[in-house]
């Protein structure tokens, strides 16, 4: 029970970050993608991106109550699988993107700097956890 209490807490916490995310990307596409371009838009968007999860990670990790590295780890793993499920599908089956548009994000050595955002979102909570001065515990 105690489990899957801290998932849904962290399911929770993952509508937050999707919802700030969502924003974050409609004010990338008005102000940001005019002035230097989409693609550069989006590569400066994973920067801006990371430091709201953190900041959400920051903000929720004690709430969550995931009390462990594990779990933390955990509770990334979950938040990275939810984030590329919805990536794909929201950008294919809502937005219309094309597979080679979503795979840009995704190709480091063409620029896209989309797996470092995703690294930076699974080891948020732990980040988190560490900078909130949490005990380790295995």
């Amino acid at each position: 029970m105690r489990a899957l209490m801290f998932l849904l807490r962290a399911l929770a916490v993952w509508l937050v970050i999707m919802c700030v995310e969502f924003i974050h990307g409609v004010l990338r596409a008005m102000y940001l993608a005019p002035l230097v371009g989409d693609f550069q838009a989006r590569q400066i968007s994973v920067l801006l991106g990371s430091l709201l999860i953190l900041t959400i990670a920051y903000l929720f990790v004690r709430w969550i109550r995931a009390n462990t590295t594990g779990a933390l780890l955990i509770v990334g793993f979950v938040w990275l699988a939810l984030t590329v499920a919805f990536e794909l599908s929201f950008g294919r089956f809502s937005l219309g993107l094309s597979w080679e548009r979503i795979v840009s994000d995704y190709d480091v050595p063409h620029g896209g700097l989309l797996p470092f955002g995703l690294i930076v979102l699974t080891l948020s909570p732990l980040i988190a956890a560490k900078l909130r001065g949490f005990k380790k515990k295995y």
